[in-house]
């Protein structure tokens, strides 16, 4: 098997057992928030990017913000929605209490909770949390585990034979080459925009084989980088670089990565 660079952080074996708990505590807490709201006739407001936003974001990531400072009061804490506590703290939370709100107020299921443990500036667990659906994907950098069970990225090693993902293809022209990525849709299998977590999660499931984004946040893109690489897949910037410095994400099984980074008109990353 090919080596590459791997960006997660590490956890020792028994803080790493105390905070998968606690991660998860935080992912049926946010889930309890969030759904009455699914479907239920809830307002939505435009924020200054145009983003949506409703109550259940708020009060989901309120509700997970909670349980930390008064859990682990030494954590840092960084939402989407309301910012940045203890910036500079060894441990930090990263959190989306929906990722993917467009589809969570159309009512569709493409979307989740994302939750991240940051220890020293590397993201040490991942979480995807569909509170609807019930599925809760977790990784950390030697393995991913969907409701309990081990999941690994699926075997592909031609970009004629992939599938693949994003969320926006309008969006790329706004931020990368837009062209060069038109013409790998052209060339995979088959192109789908089943986009935001919900992408990255049939990557480390095996349902796909590529999922991509040209601009992230860091609350969007930390919790993927231990879930992709704990199921045997690789991840990197636009360009094939440290995502979580590159604020883009390409999310890959492994084997195709270096294709499609060079097909986007990157490096390898290697």
């Amino acid at each position: 098997m090919t080596e590459f660079i791997r960006y997660s952080g590490i956890l020792e074996r028994d803080e790493q057992e105390e905070l998968l708990a606690f991660a998860r505590r935080l992912a049926e807490v946010s889930a309890a928030v969030i759904r009455p709201y699914f479907r239920n006739g809830f307002d939505v407001e435009l924020k200054a990017d145009e983003s949506p936003v409703t109550a259940a974001d708020r009060n989901a990531e309120l509700a997970m913000r909670e349980l930390i400072e008064r859990t682990y009061p030494d954590h840092g804490v960084l939402g989407e929605e309301f910012g940045s506590h203890l910036p500079d703290a060894r441990y930090r939370w990263v959190l989306d209490p929906i990722d993917g709100t467009k589809a969570f107020v159309s009512g569709a299921y493409l979307f989740g909770t994302l939750i991240a443990l940051v220890k020293d500036d590397r993201p040490a667990i991942g979480v995807i949390n569909q509170p609807i659906v019930g599925d809760y994907l977790v990784g950390v950098a030697q393995q991913t585990w969907l409701n309990g069970s081990p999941v690994h990225v699926a075997a592909c090693d031609r970009l004629e034979d992939a599938i693949l993902l994003s969320t926006d293809h309008w969006n790329v022209f706004n931020h990368q080459n837009g062209p060069a990525y038109e013409a790998l849709t052209r060339r995979v299998k088959r192109y789908n925009n089943w986009g935001d977590c919900y992408g990255y999660s049939l990557v480390a499931t095996g349902g796909a084989h590529i999922m991509m984004d040209p601009i992230m946040n860091e609350w969007d893109l930390m919790a993927l980088i231990p879930i992709i690489e704990g199921a045997g897949g690789r991840i990197t910037d636009w360009h094939g670089g440290d995502p979580v410095t590159g604020l883009s994400s390409v999310a890959t099984n492994g084997a195709l990565h270096d294709a499609v980074i060079r097909a986007l008109g990157g490096e390898s990353g290697r």
